[in-house]
């Protein structure tokens, strides 16, 4: 195999990649694990020897394959390498916000307390070893805060919060939540921090000259709190030459009595009736700008929450229940009281048992506030100092003592649960998993698939699909991108998070039924919502409420490749980029990103090309020059498979007036059209696609970059996830079981 296609360009004589294969001996391969890797991957994609060169037959692919990855195999079961984990990792913003929940029964918005968390290998769970000074100020500041609204401190002052609806969502139709004959508005998630009374002040949406978009007639505004309705406003366009239309939302303010702890705030307009004539000669569904997209009817702008006034105490909330797990009669009993609030609360922060002496300096803490301002001050004040505590902010992972330097162990069952809470739950340990660690139990397989198959049908699994799917699938980069309005007049927020609404539901399905991860790739079904089916062309889907939706066998929807968001965010906002696509799916799909471009390489100048030109004829400028081939060559032929979406995901057959050429091809010369072919051509080869799945999960899971060395776990968790048709929990428990998963190299 090497002499007869490889030596030429990985010889002594022409080292391409600093590769020379032929000095290389193949009976000592776990010699050089790094670059053996190297081939077995390139090989398995078909990659090399490059397209137009001599190739061997598949029969000779497949043994040789087979030959190096069972070298590499029995040399890492000989001596395994799990890699080595960061000591200090800090809580990213998802994982705070997610602990807090868990710890105190109380919702919180981190990013609005916690500065962004910062990206590597795809994932904001990696670059996360530091605290910077900033980081740690605003982590005081947010501890102090949290700690106060779960106790139900009293306040020197009102407080007050404004949610700001965002300026491009349509509110014609009706918001899911909401009562059914309403439309627009928001249904808001609130915690109040004591008994008493709030004021509520809505304000409407205007256009740059200052008056009230779409008010023409008058309308009803409904205020509710967990859906029963506070009051109804009225409406109405001001009078007179004037037009004063401050006085409209100086009408829309309104002080009511609430209880403690978390509601659901919800403001909304009762829907006027519309009639046919109307919904014809209006045929866009964005609804949100003056001058391309004037609105119909009002909107609401934001909302402000201020209190609590008159305050008549901290109620009785899920947080207070939660750490009130004593409450002391008399002085004496205030003392083991703290003890025991504060040990039980600290066990959960800390994910491991606490000792005397870590609950020495929070009882400091509790002692010397009690002194002035009474023992639930004394609470608030030693939560604080729990929650800027390393031991909450930090998983510390650390080296038994007496191990040698450079060696594989099994780590702790406590720093076990805690690997495997944050994978699937971005949070904290619960108790029954935390109780299995403390008894030594956890490492144990039976034990330990026991707490996975409970924690993926829990709830808080959630977090794998919004938290991991929104980094694998990049779709978080929706809320950043706006397509050109000129282009696309009928795209707005409505049918941005319907987009990603539909991928999170269609992920989810897939994890919670523990269907194959291949069903990914090509699926009968899908989930919509009357706004996202209208822009589908796809009929008899109506309302606000996402559903399932079986899909004939001629649609041109089912699978991640064909859903909105994954094509808009893969796209330019004035039109569809078969580069980015293809790099999007060789990065994410096949885990084979092509090289880095090389330095200085031109841009493609749309200026100079014909735009009467198709996008591969205008492309193939990029293709014919030597420096750019390289790459596009290998994404240009995936991406244009996938030219019969547009740059927001619509189905097209033309593209300026002439057919669509969908044309396409994989890196190993395989030759399709369309996506269809695109779904073929990846299920021929289904292990490279779970591959890649399994390498994304395991990053995630480990908060590291995956090296050589883990090549041999991944080929493990993918070999036997086959034998159970690929389902979610095979790959979830291989990960789970894996070397890289339950060990450690000491430094």
């Amino acid at each position: 195999m090497i002499d007869h296609y490889c030596a030429d360009c990985h010889g002594p004589e022409k080292k391409a990649e600093r590769v020379d294969l032929a000095r290389l001996s193949l009976d000592q391969v776990s010699q050089h694990p790094e670059t053996w890797e190297s081939v077995v991957r390139k090989l398995r994609a078909r990659q090399m020897p490059p397209l137009g060169k001599k190739r061997p037959d598949e029969p000779a692919y497949k043994e040789f394959v087979s030959h190096l990855e069972t070298s590499l195999d029995k040399a890492s079961a000989r001596n395994p390498n799990p890699g080595r984990t960061e000591t200090f990792r800090r809580l990213n913003r998802t994982e705070y916000q997610n602990a807090i929940r868990d710890l105190l029964a109380l919702d919180i918005d981190a990013a609005a307390l916690l500065p962004k968390d910062e990206a590597s290998h795809g994932f904001d769970n990696v670059t996360v070893g530091d605290l910077s000074p900033t980081l740690l100020d605003r982590s005081i500041l947010a501890a102090q805060k949290i700690s106060k609204l779960a106790i139900g401190a009293p306040r020197r002052s009102q407080g007050g919060e404004t949610i700001r609806l965002r300026p491009d969502i349509t509110q014609e139709d009706h918001v899911n939540g909401l009562p059914i004959g309403t439309r627009g508005g928001a249904l808001i998630a609130h915690t109040f921090p004591m008994d008493g009374e709030y004021e509520f002040q809505i304000r409407l949406t205007r256009d740059r000259n200052e008056e009230i978009e779409g008010l023409r007639e008058p309308h009803e505004l409904e205020l509710l709190l967990d859906r029963e309705r506070v009051t109804l406003f009225a409406v109405e366009p001001p009078q007179g030459r004037s037009k004063n239309f401050e006085t409209v939302d100086e009408k829309l303010k309104i002080r009511v009595p609430v209880k403690a702890g978390a509601h659901q705030l919800g403001v909304t307009f009762l829907k006027n009736p519309s009639s046919l004539f109307e919904t014809k000669r209006q045929p866009y569904h964005a609804r949100f700008n003056h001058h391309r997209h004037p609105r119909q009817t009002p909107a609401i702008y934001q909302v402000s929450i201020n209190g609590p006034f008159d305050a008549k105490g901290p109620g009785n909330t899920a947080s207070r229940d939660r750490i009130f797990v004593c409450k002391p009669t008399r002085p004496s009993e205030e003392d083991p009281c703290a003890e025991r609030i504060l040990s039980t609360l600290m066990r959960r922060a800390y994910r491991r048992p606490v000792t005397s002496a870590d609950l020495k300096k929070p009882m400091e803490f509790f002692r010397e506030t009690r002194a002035q301002e009474g023992f639930e001050a004394g609470i608030e004040s030693a939560l604080s100092a729990i929650l800027v505590s390393p031991q909450f902010l930090f998983r510390v992972e650390q080296d038994p003592v007496g191990v040698a330097p450079n060696t594989a162990y099994r780590i702790s069952d406590l720093d076990l649960a805690s690997r495997l809470s944050f994978f699937l739950w971005s949070s904290i340990p619960d108790d029954p998993l935390l109780d299995a660690a403390v008894r030594g139990q956890l490492h144990k397989p039976s034990v330990l698939e026991k707490q996975v198959r409970r924690m993926l049908t829990d709830p808080r699994s959630g977090a794998l699909t919004r938290n991991f799917v929104g980094q694998w699938l990049q779709l978080r980069n929706l809320e950043s991108i706006t397509p050109d309005l000129r282009l696309f007049p009928d795209f707005d927020d409505n049918l941005r998070q319907a987009f990603r609404e539909e991928t999170e539901l269609f992920f989810d399905s897939v994890a919670r039924e523990d269907r194959s991860v291949l069903s990914l790739l090509k699926a009968d079904f899908t989930f919509l919502n009357e706004r996202l089916a209208k822009h589908y062309g796809i009929p008899h889907v109506y309302g606000s409420r996402f559903r399932r939706v079986s899909l004939d066998k001629n649609s041109v929807r089912g699978g991640l490749l064909r859903q909105g968001s994954i094509l808009t965010v893969t796209s330019y906002a004035t039109r569809t980029s078969p580069v980015i696509r293809g790099k999007w799916i060789l990065e994410n799909i096949l885990a084979m990103p092509p090289p880095p471009p090389p330095p200085n390489v031109p841009t493609l100048k749309d200026s100079t090309v014909s735009a009467t030109l198709s996008l591969r004829n205008r492309l193939s400028e990029h293709r014919a020059n030597a420096a750019c081939a390289s790459c596009h060559r290998l994404m240009d032929p995936v991406g244009f498979s996938l030219e019969n979406f547009d740059a927001v995901g619509r189905w097209r057959t033309l593209e300026e007036g002439q057919p669509i050429d969908n044309s396409g091809g994989l890196p190993d010369g395989s030759q399709f059209e369309g996506a269809s072919g695109l779904e073929r051509g990846l299920l021929n080869r289904p292990e490279i696609f779970v591959g890649a799945l399994t390498e994304k999960l395991l990053t995630y899971a480990l908060g590291r970059g995956i090296e050589h060395y883990d090549a041999p776990a991944v080929r493990k968790i993918v070999r036997e996830a086959q034998a159970k048709d690929f389902c979610f929990s095979s790959l979830i428990l291989g990960i789970v079981d894996s070397t890289p998963f339950k060990m450690r190299k000491s430094l």
